[in-house]
C-alpha cells in the first residue's frame, strides 16, 4: 500500500467508533480539479470546529484569489453550531468537505492531507484569511521558479472584530533551521509544501496537542533539510485567540512540546534557549 493510501486509511479510520456525519462539495458532484502544464493544482486545507462565525470569511478569501487552480478542502470536527449549514451553502464552491468527530487538530489536518490531490499543499484555518488576492499566485510563482520544496512568508495577527487592526506581525524572515533550537519556526499558516514531502517524510504527529506543526517543521527542515524560499510579504491574517496563545498554561505546554520535538529530531536545546525568544516577540507588538 502506498504511503498516501496508508495516510488516508489511518485518517479516515482513526475514530472507528464514530460514523461520518456529513460530507459534500464539488467532488461529490463528479467535479475534480487537476494540475495543468502551467498551473499546478494548489490544495488549501481548512480545519474548523464551531467556526460558523468566521468560516465564510475564509472560504471567500480562497474564492477571491487571482490564482484559480485551487482545490479547497474543509475538515470540520463535528461542530455543534451552524458550521455544517455554512458548508452546505458553499457546496458549489468547496471541492470537498467532511464533518465528523476527530482526535484533535492534527488528526483533522492529516485527514485534509489524505484528501489532497494538489501538487502544493497549505493550510488556511477557519480563523484565517489571505491578506491579498495575489497570495496564492505568488506562492505558486516561487515554487515554479526554482522548484523549492517549501515556501513561507509573514503572518499578521489581527483583532477578532476588526480585521484591519493589526495587533502583531510575525516575521518568518528570521527563520533558519538552526533557529529551531530557540523555538523559532516559519509562520505555519503561511507554510506551503510540495505534496511529495508528506509522502516521503510523513504527516503531523497526532499525540502533540499544540506543537505538532513545530515538530513537523523540525523534522522537515532540520532532519531532512528540505529546500525552502521565504517570501517578503504579509501573506495571511490570523484572528487572535488561537489555541497556542490562550493563556500561560498553554504556553507552558507549547514549550514542553517544543523541547520534545527538538529531542525527537536531534536538535540540541534547553528551556533557556526556547524562552529567550520572548523579548524579541515583544518587539513585534511595536
Amino acid at each position: 500500500m502506498k504511503i498516501m493510501e496508508k495516510i488516508l486509511h489511518a485518517a479516515l479510520n482513526n475514530n472507528s467508533a464514530c460514523s461520518k456525519t456529513a460530507e459534500g462539495g464539488l467532488r461529490l458532484q463528479d467535479i475534480q480539479k487537476h494540475s495543468l502544464p502551467d498551473k499546478p493544482l494548489v490544495t488549501v486545507i481548512t480545519v474548523v470546529f464551531n467556526g460558523a462565525q468566521t468560516l465564510h470569511d475564509t472560504i471567500n478569501s480562497v474564492m477571491t484569489q487571482s490564482y484559480k487552480n485551487i482545490e479547497h478542502i474543509i475538515v470540520d470536527g463535528g461542530s455543534s453550531d451552524t458550521t455544517v449549514d455554512t458548508l452546505q451553502r458553499y457546496n458549489h464552491v468547496v471541492d470537498y468537505w467532511i464533518s465528523e468527530k476527530d482526535a484533535g487538530i492534527y488528526d483533522a489536518m492529516n485527514k485534509g492531507i489524505a484528501q489532497a490531490t494538489g501538487d502544493i499543499i497549505g493550510f488556511l484555518n477557519a480563523d484565517d484569511l489571505y491578506n491579498s488576492p495575489e497570495a496564492v499566485e505568488k506562492i505558486v510563482a516561487a515554487f515554479v521558479s526554482k522548484q523549492y520544496q517549501a515556501v513561507f512568508a509573514d503572518l499578521l495577527y489581527v483583532n477578532t472584530n476588526n480585521l484591519n487592526h493589526i495587533v502583531r506581525k510575525y516575521s518568518s524572515k528570521r527563520f533558519a533551521p538552526n533557529k529551531l533550537a530557540y523555538g523559532w519556526m516559519p509562520a505555519h499558516p503561511t507554510l506551503y509544501l510540495c505534496k511529495e514531502i508528506f509522502e516521503q517524510y510523513g504527516v503531523f504527529k497526532t499525540d502533540y496537542q499544540i506543537s505538532g506543526d513545530y515538530e513537523l517543521v523540525a523534522r522537515l527542515f532540520y532532519k531532512y533539510k528540505i529546500s525552502y524560499k521565504y517570501l517578503a510579504m504579509d501573506m495571511v491574517k490570523m484572528r487572535i485567540g488561537g489555541v497556542s496563545t490562550r493563556g500561560w498554561r498553554n504556553n507552558i505546554l507549547l514549550n514542553k512540546e517544543i523541547l520534545r520535538a527538538c529531542d525527537e529530531n536531534g536538535i540540541h536545546t534547553n528551556l533557556f534557549k526556547i524562552y529567550s525568544k520572548y523579548p524579541q516577540k515583544l518587539c513585534e507588538l511595536f
